[in-house]
């Protein structure tokens, strides 16, 4: 596996829930139970204008962190720039080897490199780790783009090209660029954030219009259900925007859907 990871730094260490760091010039407080402040935190940390260093600090580490987030898109173009064409799968990190889901997760990872896509997923366990082991062991290319987290998420064992991010938009940015479509598994808030922000996207033509799949119908239904009867019925989205989605129930399915579009 090629691994591209960024140099850890002096602040990436992991604290305790009592200790006090710093983001920017913001002091902020280690949530209990939380492994270390993660640098999109110290990011989005707000720091109060009326205290003029500590917004002059703020505003001089934050100039630096262009310089790494620009580093960060850097480095992902250049591993992703030679990808063939790809799919990105999301779904639940929380889903169990063995359990039905996570063969959904391998079959799905196998049907696309047999139908010639490189796969992408968010590099971790579950969903993720089903879908590029479908693609790592049917010989495709398995790529994993994973992201720095409170509770540290490893990069599951499964990929030929493995990138870790410490920001999130960056990370998301590689998701859209690189892929022909998007397939969702079931899964939780981060598959939520992940659909929704495709949909936007094709919704205000910011990419084009690429398949965006639903993998599942019992899973799914009842949130399409209440698009049409809560956002279409009080005029929220128009009919159109439902088209967006396509619903499907089994893998077959949704590469048939993938492969119908063709590459964007």
């Amino acid at each position: 596996m090629t691994a591209l990871t960024p140099e850890p730094l002096d602040d990436d260490r992991p604290v305790d829930d009592t200790e006090v760091r710093y983001a920017g010039a913001a002091k902020l407080l280690v949530p209990e139970g939380q492994e270390y402040i993660t640098h999109d935190e110290k990011l989005l940390a707000w720091v109060d204008p009326a205290d003029r260093e500590l917004a002059l600090e703020a505003t001089v580490k934050d100039s630096w962190r262009v310089l790494r987030i620009q580093s960060e898109f850097v480095a992902g173009f250049d591993a992703l720039s030679q990808v063939s064409e790809a799919v990105t799968v999301f779904g639940s990190a929380r889903v169990k080897e063995g359990s039905p889901e996570y063969q959904m997760g391998v079959d799905l990872g196998r049907a696309l490199v047999e139908a010639g896509y490189s796969v992408i997923t968010g590099g971790g366990p579950g969903a993720m780790e089903a879908t590029n082991r479908g693609a790592f062991e049917a010989g495709g290319e398995s790529i994993g783009l994973n992201i720095e987290l409170p509770f540290e998420q490893h990069m599951n064992p499964y990929l030929t090209v493995g990138m870790n991010f410490r920001y999130f938009f960056v990370r998301k940015t590689m998701f859209v660029k690189y892929a022909q479509a998007f397939i969702c598994l079931p899964g939780g808030v981060g598959t939520l954030d992940e659909l929704f922000e495709a949909v936007t996207l094709v919704q205000t033509g910011k990419v084009t219009r690429f398949p965006i799949v639903l993998v599942g119908r019992e899973f799914w239904g009842p949130l399409l259900d209440w698009m049409r009867e809560s956002l279409l019925a009080g005029s929220m989205i128009s009919p159109e925007d439902m088209g967006l989605i396509s619903l499907v129930d089994t893998v077959e399915e949704a590469v048939d859907v993938v492969r119908s579009v063709g590459v964007r």
